[in-house]
């Protein structure tokens, strides 16, 4: 059995989102970039991706204590053209997980829709009686 990799998880996208499609991306990264994520000095709180000119580039990455302004994302054109529809339809894109492998570094991407203050609620009643039943 391989050992999972020591991924990043936003954690608010699933608290903020309704999260639907999920898309696993390619990132382009400079070497200090790839070591800082590595060494697990990398946070998704805050970052969002956009369409810029028929690309996805991820926005707002923080890597140990800098924010990077822009990180081109690797995806196919049909998969930009699917992404462009879900955002014309009012859906969000959301990065949720950054895998750092043996390789290469992947970025797991979310169409989502924004939850109302009382869906919040609702997920945090859920979660609570959830840690109650638990042992």
């Amino acid at each position: 059995m391989k050992p999972q990799p020591n991924k990043v998880v936003n954690r608010r996208a699933h608290f903020d989102y309704h999260l639907d499609e999920k898309l696993e991306v390619g990132m382009v990264l400079t070497g200090p970039q790839v070591r800082l994520i590595r060494d697990h000095h990398a946070q998704l709180k805050g970052t969002y991706v956009t369409i810029r000119h028929g690309e996805l580039f991820l926005l707002n990455l923080t890597l140990g204590s800098e924010n990077i302004p822009d990180i081109k994302l690797l995806a196919t054109k049909r998969q930009i053209r699917h992404l462009l529809e879900a955002k014309q339809q009012g859906n969000t894109i959301v990065p949720v997980e950054l895998l750092p492998t043996k390789r290469h570094i992947k970025l797991i991407i979310a169409t989502a829709r924004g939850k109302k203050q009382y869906d919040k609620r609702q997920t945090i009643k859920a979660r609570d009686l959830s840690r109650e039943v638990r042992p």
